[in-house]
This record gives C-alpha cells, sequence and structure tokens, in this order.
C-alpha cells in the first residue's frame, strides 16, 4: 500500500523554453511516468483519423484520461505540454483532484527574446513527423501566462536544466509532507 497520494507534476510553457530538456533531466532516473503531449498529438494526427479540424484539444483529452489512469495505479506522473490557457491548466487541476493526486504546476519561461529565439530555430525533433512551431508561430500563438498562487516559475535563461529538475524536486518534496 502507498503511503502516500500520487503525485502530478504538470510542466508548461511556451514552446521552445526547454520544457523536454528539463523533463528529460527531472525524470533522468525513470522514476515518473511522463505523459507527453506532443507524442499524443503527432501520433493523433499521423493516424489520420483526426478529420479537417486536426488534433485541436483531444491531445490534452487523452493526456488527462492516461494521467488519471496512471495516477490511479500509484504511478507519479510528469505531464509535459504547453499548457496555454486557464481551460487547460483547470483540466489538470481537475485530474489530479479526481485521482486524488498531488499537483505540481509549473511554468518554465526564457526571459530573452534572443534566446528563445535561437532555441527555436536551433532545437532538435526527438519525436518522428512532429513539425515544431517557428519563431513566429511561437510569438502569435495564444498562450496566457499563469497568474495563479502556488505555480512554481522558472526561467530557463537564469536556471539550468539540472537546477530547475532540483527546484521541481523540492517543491514535490514539500508538497508531499503537507
Amino acid at each position: 500500500m502507498r503511503p502516500s497520494p500520487p503525485v502530478l507534476i504538470v510542466l508548461g510553457g511556451l514552446p521552445a523554453t526547454g520544457k523536454s530538456t528539463v523533463a528529460r533531466e527531472l525524470n533522468r532516473d525513470g522514476a515518473l511516468s511522463y505523459v507527453r503531449i506532443d507524442s499524443i498529438e503527432q501520433a493523433l494526427h499521423a493516424s489520420g483519423e483526426m478529420g479537417n479540424g486536426g488534433v485541436q484539444g483531444a491531445g490534452y483529452a487523452v493526456g488527462y484520461a492516461v494521467a488519471g489512469d496512471l495516477l490511479d495505479g500509484g504511478n507519479d506522473v510528469l505531464a509535459e505540454c504547453v499548457n496555454p490557457l486557464p481551460v487547460t491548466r483547470d483540466a489538470w487541476r481537475e485530474t489530479a483532484r479526481a485521482h486524488n493526486a498531488v499537483l505540481i504546476e509549473v511554468e518554465l519561461l526564457c526571459s530573452d527574446p534572443a534566446i528563445h529565439r535561437e532555441r527555436a530555430e536551433s532545437r532538435d525533433v526527438d519525436i518522428p513527423g512532429l513539425e515544431v512551431p517557428d519563431w513566429q508561430a511561437i510569438r502569435a500563438r495564444e498562450y496566457h501566462p499563469w497568474d495563479d498562487a502556488g505555480v512554481l516559475r522558472i526561467d530557463t535563461v537564469e536556471t539550468s536544466p539540472q537546477d530547475a529538475a532540483a527546484a521541481i524536486r523540492a517543491a514535490v518534496s514539500a508538497a508531499s509532507i503537507c
């Protein structure tokens, strides 16, 4: 029997802020079940079954369901996604609540536009077939900054992936004690 509730870490932020890099560092030991919305969305797109409208919110809906199943199985979950809108954030919160999980919300930021652009233009894609947004698409994307109290905000210009992972682990430890 598990002595404490499972943890749901939601790692969000605009594309090219370092989410995948921080997620890999955070899950270096493989202890977390990793739900990556880009992978889900690419699989849905590649299936050819999404019709003219494309994936839309289906990737997130699948992500919430998979995360819920993993949490019910007692797994700690790392969900990596842009999480651009209050409605997506609320759905992750509901997932944690419905599955009795501790929720850790993390927003990654890249405070230097020149560095952010360079990352967007030079990053490697590790999901076959995934077309990542270019700098103009990132700048034009609808994204509402997180203004919720309790969200851990990490600027990846000032914080290494290793230090970001350490900060997230510290937040998990602090939340698990409460």
